[in-house]
């Protein structure tokens, strides 16, 4: 794993200002502190920090072909990079190096653009063709590595892996997008391709960007999709089987390292099964690390335990306070840009006890959306069995105005919530998912923002991100939402989370239940081994029977979770207050005080439970901070 970074002239060849260069790849020292590469040349420049993980000796960047015109830095792991150098060496390419870098370049020679379509990894990289007077950028398809760029006024391409990298660059603007606060209330990080500054966007995942001197800055282009159509005609005992096999393979293929290997063990289903393969591949005890938390609401390390003695790991465990708190700054810094899951405080420590092991940790990232895990599957799928049954033309009134009149619950359990209930069921499907994920709804978000603010976002809504992702989601409901949060919530919460806290240790962390074969195969599934009545990850799950036990599979599902309500009314009491009600927000115009102090007011006193807006809040307020 490693951080990339770069300067492409797109009119002229200007000279590279080198020691520019060398200071925005500084800012990413964090994440390949290995090594360090510098190359310029007239009209580009390349930059590249490293993490040693394969062929040590020899895999530097940037990278050239045999006659020095074609260069590449690269964040990543390209995981049939033998298979993929053997065919190039049939091909007639030579290679100088045993690493998956190299396999880029003479990929770029032979294949061009369609390179991409060859991979099978995570990966974010440049490659600048000197000859064809082109810089070409690419993403990995599931949005596992991260890829920044702006286009500066005067012509410059810049990119980098993380978004200080190009903050870094004095020509880029930091005026904040409006839009990209509407959508980080909405979703608790800004998705891709926008960033919270106007000038930077994000490369969304399997697009590539082909950038030619001399010509207009092109929009990117989408090379694969995620495509669910159920015509898979397998009998659900066939599909067990199969999955098996897919799952040892994906996991088997991120194996490949010259340096200490382990696995993430949370206890729960995901991280379990990855485990389980692992120790059936290795001759070696598996290294697994786990987080507990010294209140057993939020504890799941016995579940982990059961798994770890099962397979005689070495197992590393660190109990953590749930005043763990302190982290808010270090964060805001890591991160770029407002960012609100709560759970980057437990990530961020799980990665921290890993590298005290590892170089490189396995993790069951991903399995909750391919596998249909999440709660509010089950609960989109039983209210959209209502939707089918009548008309939105007589939901929405209907279902509009219970929801207006029936009393906020936020103390209950959700079963007992109706006016949620009420409020999804008077939406169309896209509406209603958008409802049920939004960190804060779109009444609240109303209430937040200033007039002027208001005014300045020109009608536009944080909806129309699932929108615009909607009109390419397949027609099952269930498949929908799935391919909806692949679009979103799993590139922009859990891949940024994973990313920015894995590489400020230094940490590679791979995700088997990402590899995009088995992504592809699970898609061709029908939706019922998914969600299976009320059991999400049916066929994982009965795919596991033989490796794991009852009480790690078909326990209720915990999740990575922190204490946010009981912080924000006592250690975190004073501060909150401090920071909402401060002269930086209020200087910013975006908020309408009277209303901050009223969240802050109706949460502290046990009235309302107002933790997420608050927590988001005081997120953006460290951005604030921590931006300049």
């Amino acid at each position: 794993m490693c951080g990339i970074a770069g300067i492409f002239d797109t009119q002229d060849k200007r000279t590279i200002d080198q020691a520019l260069l060398a200071a925005m790849n500084q800012t990413q020292h964090h994440r390949g502190p290995d090594e360090t590469g510098l190359h310029a040349e007239p009209g580009v420049g390349l930059a590249h920090k490293r993490l040693s993980i394969i062929d040590l000796s020899s895999g530097q960047q940037p990278l050239f072909n045999e006659d020095g015109n074609v260069a590449v830095v690269f964040n990543g792991e390209i995981y049939n990079f033998q298979e993929l150098m053997a065919e190039l060496q049939r091909l007639g390419h030579v290679f100088h190096t045993h690493s998956d870098t190299e396999v880029i370049v003479h990929a770029w020679e032979q294949w061009g653009a369609n390179c991409v379509q060859h991979f099978r990894g995570m990966f974010a990289f440049a490659i600048h063709d000197r000859t064809q007077q082109t810089l070409f950028l690419a993403r990995d398809r599931m949005g596992v590595k991260p890829l920044f760029y702006a286009l500066t006024d005067d012509g410059l391409l810049i990119f980098g892996s993380e978004l200080k990298v190009l903050t870094a660059h004095p020509a880029l603007k930091r005026d904040i997008d409006p839009c990209a606060i509407e959508e980080y209330f909405a979703y608790g990080y800004v998705p891709e391709p926008r960033t919270i500054y106007r000038q930077a966007k994000k490369l969304s995942p399997a697009h590539t960007l082909t950038i030619r001197r001399g010509e207009p800055l092109p929009q990117p282009v989408q090379y694969w999709d995620v495509v669910f159509d159920g015509s898979n005609p397998v009998s659900a005992k066939d599909a067990e089987h199969e999955l098996e096999a897919r799952l040892r393979d994906a996991v088997k293929v991120r194996l490949t390292s010259e340096v200490p290997l382990g696995a993430f063990l949370s206890g729960g289903v995901d991280s379990s099964a990855v485990v389980a393969m692992m120790a059936g591949l290795t001759s070696e005890p598996v290294n697994t690390c786990s987080i507990g938390f010294n209140d057993p609401a939020f504890n799941e390390s016995e579940f982990a335990a059961m798994v770890a003695t099962r397979y005689q790991t070495h197992h590393s465990l660190d109990i953590v306070d749930t005043d763990d708190f302190g982290l808010i700054d270090t964060l805001a810094k890591l991160y770029d840009e407002p960012y609100a899951d709560s759970s980057a405080i437990p990530t961020y420590r799980v990665c921290q006890l890993a590298k005290k092991r590892v170089t490189v940790a396995l993790s069951g990232d991903g399995g909750d959306e391919t596998f249909a895990g999440y709660r509010r599957y089950r609960w989109h799928m039983n209210e959209q069995r209502v939707r089918d049954l009548l008309p939105l033309s007589l939901r929405r009134p209907l279902f509009g105005l219970l929801g207006n009149l029936y009393p906020k619950a936020d103390w209950a359990p959700r079963v007992l919530r109706a006016k949620t209930t009420f409020q999804s069921l008077a939406r169309n499907d896209v509406e209603a998912y958008f409802h049920t994920v939004s960190f804060n709804s779109d009444e609240l978000r109303s209430r937040l923002f200033s007039a002027n603010f208001k005014r300045s976002l020109q009608g536009y809504q944080a909806i129309e991100v699932m929108q615009r992702h909607a009109k390419t989601a397949p027609d099952h409901p269930l498949s929908a939402i799935q391919y909806l949060d692949y679009k979103t919530y799993l590139v922009g919460d859990i891949n940024t989370k994973v990313d920015r806290a894995s590489m400020a240790h230094a940490l590679e962390v791979r995700e088997p239940l990402m590899d995009h074969p088995l992504i592809e195969w699970t898609a061709s599934l029908p939706p019922d081994l998914k969600l299976h009545g009320q059991e999400g990850k049916y066929v994982l799950k009965k795919a596991m029977e033989p490796y794991l036990p009852d009480e790690v599979l078909y326990r209720a599902k915990m999740g990575f979770s922190i204490p946010l309500a009981a912080w924000l009314r006592g250690p975190l009491r004073e501060q909150a207050r401090a920071a909402l009600l401060g002269e930086r927000m209020r200087d910013c115009g975006v908020f309408d005080m009277d209303f901050l102090r009223e969240l802050l007011d109706q949460h502290q006193s046990g009235l309302r439970d107002y933790c997420t807006p608050i927590w988001s809040l005081l997120m953006f307020e460290a951005f604030l901070r921590n931006a300049g």
